[in-house]
């Protein structure tokens, strides 16, 4: 298991890799639907904030497979096994994703994750048997990962309720901590191309589940009588911002940039905020279908900040972690500016999801715009 060239050509997603993402999409799924399940009963704190800690598990396991893949994949027989076993923690992660955000019950969802992080141990000793180069780097990763994961097992059957919360974003830091210290060992030979591929096939996962509540809303409006066409028009609504989302987000190319700049932390850390926005947007969706059909107690205004809240959320972070660098100080300001005024349509509900449709629209023209002027 030797360090992969950083400078190797046409280095994009393997056939595991996919795979691998796509066992992901039964947990972001979980996670979205538990959160529009609970902020329609009028629990919107509880399901954001439970949102946000289920889904660190998930992004934090993907994207340190992600990271090792990129500077060791070998994909012979082992590499492929205990990839495997992290998809089965997957799975056992998304099987508690439930009882972890509505009563803060996080026991499965922790031995999934637990069983996710012990695969990448495997797979950090197997680097530091075979590459005397990376040992000291490798042996960094794999020891801080046991120490943080015991303390998570701990964590559950050691304390009580309110401190197993409290330790939950303690633990949150230590495994942000671990490859900042191990990096500091000797750097791992990611590949920028391959990186900015993978993050774009998880962002394609995340869109997604705003896809599926289109359709659900399509699937629902058969048969609603008066209420059939506001749900077509969810429906159309729902397609259209996921489809700005992902033009937002592929606008520009990020390999060349993360080659240039090296940015591995920033670009990996901050994509958080970009796919649990994503992911959120499903539950906007549905919440308006809710509105709609009248199955929910919430009122219309929160409803639409249920959706325009993450859009906004996504618009800003893909401009302040991939595009700020790369367009006009007025096309910023534009964007910016359109991200704000998409959040506070939410105060008029009425217009608030076609408001969003139509701002989503203005910023992927502004920013062709800007291209086309600076490839002129």
């Amino acid at each position: 298991m030797l360090p992969r060239d950083r400078t190797e050509q046409h280095r994009a997603a393997s056939p595991l890799e996919l795979l691998f993402d796509l066992v992901f999409v039964i947990a972001v799924s979980q996670a979205a639907d538990s959160l529009h399940g609970l902020v329609s009963e009028g629990h919107v704190g509880q399901g954001v904030l439970a949102y946000l800690m289920v889904f660190f598990a998930i992004w934090w396991a993907w994207m340190n497979f992600t990271w090792f893949a990129s500077a060791f994949d070998t994909d012979d027989w082992a590499y492929r096994i205990m990839t495997i076993a992290q998809m089965g923690g997957v799975l056992v992660l998304a099987a508690g994703v439930h009882d972890a955000m509505a009563t803060y019950d996080f026991t499965v969802v922790t031995w999934g994750y637990v069983v996710m992080r012990l695969a990448m141990v495997g797979q950090w000793l197997r680097a530091a048997a075979s590459d005397p180069g990376s040992r000291r780097t490798a042996l960094a990763f794999a020891i801080g990962i046991v120490i943080v994961q015991v303390l998570w097992v701990a964590r559950l059957y050691l304390l009580d309720t309110t401190w197993q919360f409290i330790t939950f974003f303690v633990l949150v830091l230590a495994e942000f901590a671990v490859p900042v210290v191990a990096e500091r060992q000797g750097n791992t030979a990611w590949h920028p191309h391959h990186i900015a591929d993978r993050y774009g096939c998880f962002t394609l996962i995340v869109l997604g589940e705003s896809v599926l509540a289109s359709a659900t809303a399509i699937f629902q409006a058969r048969g609603q009588g008066a209420h059939a066409m506001a749900l077509v028009g969810l429906a159309a609504a729902g397609l259209a911002i996921a489809a700005g989302m992902w033009w937002l987000y592929f606008v520009r190319e990020q390999g060349d940039h993360l080659a240039e700049t090296g940015n591995g932390f920033g670009f990996g850390y901050a994509h958080y905020v970009i796919f649990a926005a994503a992911g959120a947007v499903s539950a906007g969706i549905a919440a308006g279908v809710d509105i709609a059909t009248g199955h929910t107690v919430l009122s219309a205004s929160t409803a639409s900040f249920v959706l325009t809240v993450p859009v906004c959320a996504f618009v800003l972070a893909v401009w302040a972690i991939m595009l700020r660098p790369l367009i006009t100080r007025g096309a910023s300001v534009v964007v910016v500016a359109l991200a704000l005024v998409a959040l506070v349509s939410a105060f008029v509900p009425p217009a608030a999801i076609a408001a969003t449709v139509v701002l989503l629209a203005a910023v992927v023209v502004v920013l062709e715009v800007d291209r086309a002027r600076q490839a002129a």
